[in-house]
């Protein structure tokens, strides 16, 4: 390696590996899929590359606003068994380096997509970084246990992204997808609670298993499965979708109602570290990835079929 090589390594002073972790891919995966069908499924055609683009834009915005967000969380992330090999709290990349990375992605992103497709898609991408980076990371998460309640809009949006960037404008069907990725999330990231309550409460998180306990928590896992049931079938009851997607959700639906009702049944307490305690919410966080796909699948598949 030559000398040059060695000083840009040092320059970095961490593995390209970190700066892609930085971006959180694990989310940044499920809201590209989401953010993709919402562009796909527009009743419009999109020249591919601008498909592309558009898509590579999301990517890059919900890269961003991880990055922002991990440095704003450092403190904390520093004190959870989960998150204390981030590459921030472990010192592989500087706080600063951190931020200006992801305030320069988010920034590149929403120019970008103004620039490939339109003023609405890219307002609409614009604000959800706001919202994720200002209203729930530096104000929601550490303020009240509702955080991710009223934090969960900001990853509903891709849909609604998507399908602005290919019409220019924001339709009932997308919206409806938002609201459901909307009531998706509380039961989606409650149970993931249940089961790491321990290292909020270390954090300081005001999570709701923390602040209100296990049985409240699982009994608000239980109620707002049964919205998202409700909010999910609506596209069919206003025949916007078809047969697929509505026997799909059906399914889906019935799924997530037996994993909540277990969760809702367990009487141990939570934040176990083996992989058997807190088992019913770990099968509902898994379930609750699983129902999303494949919902968001049954949508594509509808278009697919006329």
């Amino acid at each position: 390696m030559s000398d040059a090589t060695l000083n840009l390594a040092d320059g970095f002073g961490s593995d390209t590996r970190d700066w892609f972790a930085l971006l959180k891919p694990r989310v940044m995966t499920l809201v590209v899929f989401t953010g993709a069908i919402g562009l796909f499924i527009a009743p419009v055609h999109v020249h591919p590359l601008v498909a592309f683009i558009a898509i590579l834009c999301i990517a890059m915005a919900t890269g961003g606003a991880g990055a922002i967000n991990m440095w704003y969380d450092r403190d904390i992330d520093a004190l959870m068994k989960r998150t204390a090999n981030r590459p921030i709290p472990t010192g592989r990349v500087g706080a600063d380096d951190a931020l200006a990375y992801g305030i320069g992605m988010s920034v590149l992103s929403v120019a970008l997509m103004w620039l490939a497709t339109n003023l609405v898609a890219a307002a609409s991408l614009a604000f959800s970084i706001l919202f994720y980076v200002v209203i729930y990371t530096m104000w929601l998460k550490r303020s009240t246990p509702q955080n991710i309640v009223i934090g969960g809009a900001a990853g509903a949006f891709p849909p609604i992204i998507g399908w602005a960037a290919a019409t220019g404008q924001i339709g009932l069907l997308p919206f409806l997808l938002f609201a459901t990725v909307f009531f998706w999330t509380p039961p989606h990231f409650w149970s993931l609670s249940l089961y790491a309550c321990a290292d909020y409460g270390r954090a300081g998180v005001p999570m709701l298993p923390v602040v209100k306990g296990a049985r409240h928590t699982r009994q608000q896992i239980l109620l707002y499965t049964v919205l998202l049931t409700i909010v999910s079938l609506t596209p069919s009851m206003l025949h916007l979708t078809g047969m697929i997607y509505l026997v799909s959700t059906l399914l889906l639906d019935l799924g997530f109602l037996v994993c909540a009702w277990r969760v809702l049944q367990d009487k141990q307490t939570p934040g176990g570290t083996s992989l058997t305690d807190d088992k019913p919410a770990r099968q509902a966080f898994r379930f609750s990835l699983l129902y999303l796909m494949v919902l968001f699948m049954a949508v594509c598949a509808d278009r697919l079929v006329g």
